[in-house]
This record gives C-alpha cells, sequence and structure tokens, in this order.
C-alpha cells in the first residue's frame, strides 16, 4: 500500500470549531463539560455526531448497547472498514476533549477526503463508543467490553446508577438503543486519537505519542476493622484505630509503587471511614487501591507485597483487614503493525514524537483483542484531564489528527 503524501492535511480549524460546538452541550461550571452516559445532553450530543456524520455522507449504525458507527463506503464492498473513534461521555467535571477528540478526529477525515474527492479501498468506520468513562455506570469502557465479549449485555443492562437507575432502562430512555447485534462488526483495524492525560509530552516537547502499550490494571478494595470508641477518654495503647491502620497501608502503596519505577504507579482514590465522627475513633476503614503497570508480572507482585505487607501492619495493631480484587485488566501490547504507520506518519509529516505507554484506559485497549489497534496521542496542558481546566491547543489537535488521517488512509488503501 501506498502512503499518502506530506502535503495531505486535515483541516484543522474546522475540527476546532467542531469541538467547540460539542462543548456547549452539557457546559460543566467551570468551563468543561458535564455530559455523563445516557443522560438527556449525552443524547443531544449524539445527535449533533449523527446529523454531521448524515451531512458528511455517512450511513449511521447503532447497535444493542448504544455504540454509534457513521460509515463512509469504501470501493470494495467486501473488504473489511478502518475503524476509527472514541467517546462523547465525559466526567462529571470533565474536559472539552477527552474521548471527543477521537471521535470528532475521525469525522474531520471523513470531512477532508471527501474535501479532497479521495477513495480508499476499505470503508472508513467512526465510532462513539457507549459509557467509557464509566462514571454513571461503572465499569469504564463498558460498551466496547461488550463488543469483544468481556462482558456480558445483559449484565450490562444491569448496571445501576446512584439513583438506582439501570443502564439499559436510561439508554432506552433517551432513544440509542439500535437492534444491530453488539459485536457482530469485523474490522480491519481501529486507531484511537486521544489527548495523552499526563504531563510527558509536552515537558519533553514532543508534538505526538506513539502509543505501544497500555498499562494493565488492578484494583484492590480494603477492609479493615478496629473499635470505634471515644477519642478522649480511649487510652492510645488500647486504641484499635482503622484509620490509622489505613495510613499505614497507603505509605506501603507508595513505597511498592516506587520499587517498580519507571512505569508501575499506584495509589487510593476512593476511602470511606466509619462512623466518621470528629471525637470518635475510627472502627472501619474502606478504601481502594488502584495498581497499574505494562507487565503482568509486575501487578502481581505488587498484589502480592500489598496483600502480605497490610496483613502483617494490621495483625501488628490488632486490627482485622480484608482484601477483595473489584476490578482490572491485563496489559495491552498494541498492534506493531498499526503502530509503524502511527510512527511512520509522524516522521512523513515532520512532527516530533516519541514512544508512551497509556497509563488509562481506553476503547482501544479492548478492542485490540479483536482487531489491529493502535493509538496516538497528543498533549495536554500540565497533563491535567478529568478536570473542567482540561485544555490543549488548536495545533496539538491538528497535528494528532493528521497523524490518524495518514495511519488511516495508508491502512485503508487510497484507490487510484
Amino acid at each position: 500500500m501506498s502512503a499518502p503524501g506530506e502535503n495531505l492535511k486535515i483541516n484543522g480549524e474546522r475540527l476546532w470549531e467542531s469541538l467547540m460546538e460539542m462543548a456547549k452541550i452539557g457546559p460543566g461550571i467551570s468551563g468543561g463539560n458535564n455530559r455523563q452516559t445516557l443522560t438527556d445532553d449525552d443524547a443531544k450530543g449524539r445527535s449533533l455526531f449523527e446529523s454531521w456524520c448524515k451531512a458528511a455522507g455517512c450511513t449511521m449504525g447503532l447497535d444493542q448497547m448504544g455504540n454509534m458507527f457513521a460509515r463512509r463506503e469504501g470501493s470494495d464492498s467486501e473488504a473489511l472498514p478502518v475503524y476509527v473513534g472514541s467517546h462523547l461521555d465525559t466526567q462529571p467535571t470533565g474536559g472539552k476533549y477527552d474521548g471527543i477528540l477521537g471521535v470528532l478526529g475521525g469525522l474531520e477525515i471523513i470531512r477532508s477526503l471527501n474535501d479532497l474527492s479521495i477513495k480508499t479501498k476499505h470503508p472508513i468506520v467512526v465510532a462513539n463508543f457507549t459509557n467509557e468513562e464509566g462514571t454513571r455506570y461503572a465499569p469504564p469502557m463498558l460498551s466496547s467490553g461488550v463488543f469483544v465479549g468481556i462482558h456480558e449485555q445483559e449484565w450490562a443492562y444491569d448496571r445501576i446508577d446512584a439513583d438506582g437507575k439501570k443502564f439499559g432502562d436510561e439508554l432506552k430512555r433517551i432513544g440509542w438503543r439500535g437492534d444491530e447485534e453488539t459485536g457482530a462488526r469485523k474490522m480491519h483495524a481501529f486507531f484511537e486519537l486521544h489527548i495523552e492525560q499526563g504531563p510527558i509530552l509536552e515537558s519533553e516537547n514532543k508534538d505526538i505519542g506513539v502509543v505501544t502499550h497500555g498499562q494493565g490494571l488492578s484494583w484492590i478494595q480494603v477492609t479493615i476493622l478496629g473499635t470505634d470508641s471515644h477519642t478522649g477518654s480511649t487510652p492510645m495503647p488500647m486504641r484499635k484505630n482503622a484509620g490509622l491502620g489505613m495510613a499505614r497501608v497507603l505509605e506501603l502503596v507508595e513505597t511498592i509503587a516506587l520499587s517498580h519505577k519507571p512505569h508501575a504507579v499506584g495509589a487510593v482514590g476512593h476511602i470511606d471511614i466509619y462512623p466518621n465522627s470528629r471525637n470518635v475513633i475510627p472502627g472501619k476503614a474502606v478504601f481502594t487501591i488502584d495498581f497499574r503497570s505494562p507487565d503482568i508480572a509486575v501487578i502481581a507482585d505488587m498484589e502480592k507485597s500489598l496483600s502480605e505487607g497490610a496483613q502483617e501492619i494490621c495483625k501488628h495493631m490488632g486490627l482485622d483487614v480484608h482484601l477483595e480484587k473489584v476490578g482490572g485488566f491485563d496489559p495491552v501490547t498494541f498492534d506493531e503493525g498499526c503502530v509503524s504507520s502511527v510512527r511512520a506518519a509522524s516522521e512523513r509529516l515532520g512532527y516530533s514524537h516519541m514512544d508512551l505507554i497509556s497509563g488509562a484506559g481506553h476503547d482501544a485497549c479492548w478492542i485490540n483483542r479483536v482487531a489491529p489497534t493502535a493509538m496516538i496521542m497528543c498533549p495536554c496542558v500540565g497533563g491535567l484531564s478529568h478536570n473542567e481546566a482540561e485544555e490543549i491547543t488548536m495545533d496539538w489537535a491538528s497535528s494528532g489528527a493528521n497523524v490518524l488521517f495518514h495511519a488511516v488512509l495508508e491502512t485503508a488503501e487510497i484507490v487510484d
């Protein structure tokens, strides 16, 4: 297959205008977005995306999980499509680019192909996967997980939000449950453009991240049990302080992650203390540890070190401890051919680039199980994401979309 010419580029201003137009739907309170999955605003964002796709001459497919697929036909009706995409849903205090850049960057490819009257052998399909964020309905990447057979569809339908509303009911309510069997589609390849959500590209002054791997993840919920007692009248040596036990385990998590630097990470983001009263020594602490590494053996070692260390800490303090693995997935190695196409596109276009390991989960991590897959990342200011202050520049968005454009065209094969 021939490579696209170096002067072939997308319309960066149009892409940026589309990002800003989508950001008007589900605005946050501080300049970002709150367009959570299966809300009325999610439905509005989907409708806008569909209208743009139809205006670009695409047909729209919709499966039973609400995954959207905008198709531009290729010259060979039997050739498997090249897919691009990401997600349109956001965090409750999300930014304007996380996920959205990957969907609208895919749309911009279609628009640019139309402008330039370029035909491809393989069809090109732009995907919007439902509930990538996993904020309203856990786990994240829910619908792409159903697509590849990680989750059962009925199980996904039964996920409930904080108000007890079921995923399946809300999907039907907003009018975006399709008839197509989830996962029935076959792909020639899949590419996902995303902001880095980390500080490396900006700090290294690189235009493009060529994502070679995705970190594996392990979520371990820890419950420590002590004794509720009065903070003023319980002698220090007689206390069974679950909060103090938790603090010492948190320090252990930091030590474990640092022992596997530079790629392993670990932290605790969710904590509940009981009874959570100012003058009561906590008798119960429940918290979730997030370990990540691109090496599955490292994840296993971190889990083992945590279990042994937490048990020792709590035994010494007279506390009971229970550890339960409540989520996770194995590390991902992206397809060598697709990754090479991304790297070659970056070089052909003259962009500075570096290999990256994605620290976050993405739909591409699941799709990689059923099709050759690669990811492209562009910088974000200060590495800040999942925050309304998330920001990128138009040049960064354009550079990422241009690399996506070239990698997709090389894979979809331009027809002379």
